[in-house]
C-alpha cells in the first residue's frame, strides 16, 4: 500500500507588512526598555558613541543577512550560511551558537517587561520573574497557535513599540540638556567599546528573521523592502531614547536602569507614567519574544533534522507549525528564568551570555557572507568583520561562554548519534 500522506511543511504567509512587523519586533527589542540606562551606567554620555557605532555596524549586518537569506532561504538561517561556507560540522556548532543565544536570550526580554509591571504595581523582585513567566508562557502560546494568530499579533505589536517609543521621547525632550554631556567620558573611552558588546543584544534580530525566509511569499521583492524600512525605523528610535536618557540624566543605578522608560514617561505624565509604561514594556517584550521564539524555533527544527539536538525538537504539527522547535526554545527561556531567579539575577547578569554568543555568531556569519556573496553583499560582509573585530577586545574575558556552548553541542551531537545507533 503506497503512503499517499504528503509531510508537514512551513507555510508561505509573510508579506512585506508582516516582514517589517517581524524585523521591528526582533530588532528593535526589549534591549530598548533597560539598555539605554544600563550602557549610560558603564560609560556616561560617552555612551551615545556606542549607541552610533551599533547603528552604523547595523545597516552591512542587515543587508548581508538580507542577502544571505534571500539566497539561502532555509530554516537553519545562520548555520545554513556557515554550512554552506565552510561545512556542515562548523555549520552545525554555528547554529548552536546561535540556539543557545536566541533561547537563553528569552530568558532576559520577558524579564524585561517584568520590571516595569513590578515597579508600576508596587511588587518585589519575585513579582518582576513571576510576570516575565506570564510573557513567555504568552508569547509560546502565540506561536503554538500558527501563523496566522502569529502575524496579526506581530503588526499591532510592532506599531505599538515605534508608537510608545515616540511618545516616551517627545514626553522626555522638554527636560533634556545638553548640559549633561559633561563630564563626557567619566569611565574612559574603554567603557565605549564594552558598551558596544553589551548592544549586541539589542541589535541582534537581522539573522533571527533570515530563519523565516523560506516563510515569505515573495522573498526576493519583499526582504530587501522590509530590510531598508526597518533600518530607518530602529535607528531612528534607538538612538533617540538613548540621546533621552541621557540628555536627562535618567540612568546610574539597577534600580533607575531597569525603568528608564517609565521614568522618562513620568517626568511628563505624572502619576499615570508608570501604569503606561508597565503595558508598553509588555507589548516590547511580548513582541520581541514571539518574534525571536519564531525564528529560532526554526533553527532548532533545522538542526534537529541534522542530528545536532534531539529528533523531536524537529517535529512540525500538520498545520504547518514547527512545535517541537517552539516547545524547546520555551523550555530553555523558562530554565533560564528559574535559574535566575533562584540565584537573585538581573539582566544585567544575564546579557552577558547571549550578548558574547552573538558577537561569535556575527563573525562566523560575516566570515561566510565574505564566501558566498558577491558584489555589495560581499563587502557588507567584509565591513561587518572590520566593526565586529574592533570590538571584540573587549569581549575576551568572556571567551569561554562560546567554548561551554561548543562542547555541549559536541556532547549533544554524539548522544543524539548513539541514540540513533541503539535504536537501529
Amino acid at each position: 500500500m503506497v503512503n499517499t500522506k504528503q509531510p508537514a511543511r512551513l507555510v508561505r504567509h509573510i508579506g512585506l507588512g508582516h516582514g517589517v512587523a517581524l524585523y521591528v519586533s526582533a530588532v528593535l527589542g526589549a534591549g530598548v526598555l533597560v539598555l539605554p540606562g544600563q550602557v549610560a551606567s558603564m560609560a556616561g554620555p560617552a555612551s551615545l558613541l556606542s549607541w552610533v557605532f551599533a547603528c552604523v555596524m547595523g545597516v552591512p549586518l542587515a543587508w548581508m543577512f538580507a542577502a544571505l537569506a534571500r539566497r539561502h532561504p532555509d530554516a537553519g538561517g545562520v548555520a545554513t550560511y556557515v554550512g554552506r561556507a565552510f561545512g556542515p560540522a562548523v555549520g552545525g556548532l554555528t547554529g548552536w551558537l546561535y540556539f543557545a543565544a536566541g533561547s537563553v536570550g528569552q530568558t532576559v526580554v520577558p524579564l524585561t517587561g517584568g520590571y516595569y509591571v513590578a515597579d508600576a504595581l508596587g511588587l518585589g523582585p519575585g513579582g518582576a520573574f513571576a510576570v516575565a513567566g506570564a510573557i513567555l508562557a504568552a508569547a509560546v502560546a502565540a506561536n503554538l497557535a500558527g501563523a496566522r494568530v502569529s502575524s496579526r499579533a506581530q503588526v499591532v505589536l510592532a506599531t505599538g513599540v515605534a508608537t510608545a517609543l515616540v511618545v516616551a521621547i517627545l514626553a522626555a525632550a522638554p527636560r533634556m540638556s545638553v548640559d549633561r554631556l559633561t563630564p563626557f567620558a567619566p569611565h574612559g573611552f574603554a567603557a565605549v567599546g564594552a558598551g558596544v558588546i553589551v548592544l549586541f543584544f539589542a541589535f541582534a534580530g537581522w539573522e533571527a528573521v533570515g530563519h523565516l525566509a523560506g516563510e515569505f511569499r515573495d522573498p526576493d521583492r519583499d526582504l530587501p523592502r522590509a530590510v531598508a524600512a526597518t533600518v530607518a525605523i530602529v535607528t531612528v528610535l534607538h538612538l533617540g531614547v538613548a540621546a533621552a536618557v541621557v540628555l536627562t540624566g535618567t540612568y546610574g543605578s539597577e534600580r533607575v536602569d531597569h525603568v528608564a522608560i517609565g521614568l522618562l514617561l513620568r517626568g511628563a505624565l505624572g502619576g499615570a507614567a508608570a501604569p503606561v509604561a508597565a503595558v508598553v514594556a509588555v507589548v516590547i517584550s511580548l513582541g520581541t519574544t514571539s518574534a525571536f521564539i519564531a525564528g529560532v524555533s526554526r533553527l532548532g527544527l533545522s538542526l534537529a533534522e541534522q542530528g545536532w539536538l534531539p529528533r523531536p525538537v524537529a517535529r512540525i504539527h500538520r498545520t504547518g507549525v514547527p512545535v517541537g522547535g517552539i516547545v524547546a526554545v520555551g523550555l530553555v527561556a523558562a530554565g533560564g528564568l528559574a535559574l535566575a531567579a533562584a540565584l537573585g539575577w538581573g539582566t544585567e547578569t544575564l546579557v552577558v551570555t547571549p550578548s558574547t554568543l552573538v558577537v561569535a555568531v556575527y563573525l562566523l556569519a560575516a566570515a561566510a557572507g565574505a564566501r558566498l556573496l558577491r558584489g555589495a553583499p560581499r563587502f557588507c560582509a567584509v565591513a561587518t568583520i572590520v566593526l565586529t573585530a574592533l570590538v571584540v577586545p573587549t569581549a575576551a574575558e568572556n571567551v569561554l561562554i562560546p567554548v561551554v556552548v561548543v562542547v555541549l553541542a559536541v556532547a549533544c551531537r554524539w548522544v543524539v548519534a548513539r541514540a540513533a545507533t541503539d535504536r537501529v
